[in-house]
């Protein structure tokens, strides 16, 4: 019989929060919660029945207890704790983005290598039982070849520029928060990754990225075009077309339904698969499964590679550099 495993998370926000639903979903409870503010902790783990608080988070990393955590804080912290909890012995499930940019990434995998445990981004894509379902019927052929990719993601931000989505000390805007479901979803219905990307960008006050627009193509002429907005409000809509027909997905990042149209006749198929409210439940049930049989394939890393060096050369072509990262050049 499989060992239990035991989770704990990183953070007290809105993803923790659906992180400690789903695990009741799966019908187990939350072992452990660590945070900044020791009071959060506390708060959390009153309402989720929380085995433990550390009083210092840091304690989670070495927690014998423990063998899963979930990163949840925001995006320019993630390589920090991810090189205490790898280099400890703790399998990660991180968000997105899961690193601020590929050497980081890199790094933070040799560490997860060494210490053999398993490192993965909490990517909605990855694991809703839609894509699995249309990468089955794109990947048979009856579709014929993807041509053309066309994403959009806008939100509607207040636009206060000590919110965290505007905020260039917390590695805020638009291409790590949002353009990550974009190019996650591009790769993953692409036969290779893009070696041709050109793009344009609109910078917020605070210098962060506000809205881009980024046109991308592979090796096999496969091609993508994608908009992204942290200040105008656009569908969360996907068009993968193909030779013989396109498949149009609504609020993609944890959709559960699909329609497929044919190009000859018009003929349109609807595809469900899945249910949007259970997306961290399908995430940590693929992790678990990734961990207790070690097959990482399901955890789509080489994907979540593949997006980092995009995003890592997207930023360097706008002359976007976070805090963290011109500390380490001086």
């Amino acid at each position: 019989m499989a060992k239990e495993l035991r989770w704990a998370v990183l953070g007290t926000g809105v993803i923790a929060n659906e992180m400690a639903q789903a695990l009741e979903q799966m019908g187990k409870s939350l072992y452990a919660v660590g945070n900044r503010t020791h009071e959060k902790a506390v708060a959390f783990a009153e309402k989720y029945h929380v085995t433990k608080v550390y009083d210092d988070f840091h304690e989670m990393f070495t927690d014998p207890e423990i063998d899963i955590i979930y990163i949840t804080t925001p995006h320019n912290t993630h390589i920090e704790f991810l090189r205490q909890a790898l280099a400890n012995g703790k399998h990660v499930l991180c968000e997105k983005s899961i690193t601020l940019n590929s050497d980081e990434l890199n790094e933070a995998l040799q560490i997860a290598e060494k210490h053999h445990v398993i490192l993965a981004e909490a990517m909605t894509i990855w694991h809703m039982p839609l894509y699995k379902k249309l990468w089955e019927i794109v990947s048979s052929g009856e579709l014929g070849k993807v041509q053309m990719i066309q994403l959009n993601f806008g939100s509607y931000k207040e636009y206060d520029m000590n919110n965290r989505f505007f905020n260039i000390n917390l590695a805020g805007g638009a291409l790590l928060d949002i353009g990550v479901y974009a190019l996650s979803l591009m790769r993953s219905f692409m036969a290779e990754t893009p070696d041709q990307v050109m793009s344009q960008v609109r910078f917020a006050p605070t210098g962060t990225d506000e809205q881009a627009s980024i046109i991308l193509m592979n090796k096999e002429q496969q091609m993508a075009a994608i908009t992204l907005s942290m200040h105008s409000k656009q569908p969360k809509r996907a068009m993968i077309s193909c030779e013989k027909g396109y498949i149009e997905i609504m609020e993609y990042p944890r959709a559960d339904k699909a329609i497929i149209v044919d190009a000859a006749s018009g003929a349109v198929t609807p595809v469900e698969a899945g249910e949007t409210k259970r997306a961290l439940e399908y995430e940590m049930r693929d992790m678990e499964e990734a961990v207790q049989s070690g097959d990482v394939s399901r955890m789509h890393m080489p994907f979540t590679g593949d997006v980092m060096n995009i995003m890592t050369d997207l930023r360097k072509n706008w002359g976007l550099v976070y805090p963290e990262e011109s500390r380490k050049t001086e």
